[in-house]
């Protein structure tokens, strides 16, 4: 795909650059990446978008997403992606299928990543997964707009609200390693002693 700079795409758009830098900082047209350097890059749909042309017509994709926190979860996995590819089938879909490996608050999971590339693209026309927590623990209502945005849709098999105590201790657990330096001073390895203890004393478990 070809790219832009923020002065060619300037004048693809006709708009100045002083008004490109306002649209970014007010959250009206990001750029679609920026580099290192920092300089913005556009693409050809944002072209499009802002010149209030159609988006070409395309054969958009419906894509079963699978994740497991771990690797030892491996056969969790196997077993989630036949749910979701039967689920597919079922409804007719023409599909393909992404899945990852990792925690559901880390939103650099190369699965992920190459799927919101997707959605960025007009790519994708609906995510489908078995649990809302397999796409995002925090964080889904960014993801949902975003594609909603992109004319995405995100379909969940199943509404239950599932927790599993040891992925989501592992899941605060990153979050305290994250932010170890702004705990008040408190080790992390106590701050994570006491979410542990505190998930133990709701569950019953001693």
């Amino acid at each position: 795909m070809e790219y832009y700079t923020i002065g060619q795409f300037s004048k693809l758009v006709g708009k100045s650059i002083q008004t490109l830098r306002l649209w970014d900082k007010e959250d009206k047209l990001k750029p679609h990446h920026t580099s290192q350097g920092g300089h913005r890059y556009y693409s050809q749909q944002q072209v499009l978008q802002a010149t209030k042309q159609p988006i070409p017509s395309r054969k958009r994709k419906t894509i079963g997403y699978c994740r497991a926190p771990s690797i030892k979860q491996k056969d969790s996995l196997e077993l989630q992606v036949e749910l979701v590819k039967t689920y597919m089938i079922a409804k007719g879909y023409s599909f393909d299928t992404i899945t990852d490996v990792g925690s559901a608050i880390d939103f650099n999971k190369k699965g992920l990543v190459q799927l919101m590339n997707m959605v960025a693209e007009y790519e994708v026309d609906r995510i489908v997964v078995l649990y809302k927590d397999r796409l995002a623990r925090f964080g889904y209502e960014l993801i949902e707009n975003l594609c909603s945005k992109h004319g995405t849709e995100i379909e969940v098999i199943d509404q239950t609200e599932v927790v599993n105590e040891q992925e989501l201790v592992e899941d605060l657990i990153q979050i305290l390693e994250e932010f170890n330096g702004i705990l008040h001073g408190k080790p992390a390895n106590k701050a994570k002693k006491l979410i542990k203890e505190l998930l133990e004393n709701d569950s019953g478990e001693k």
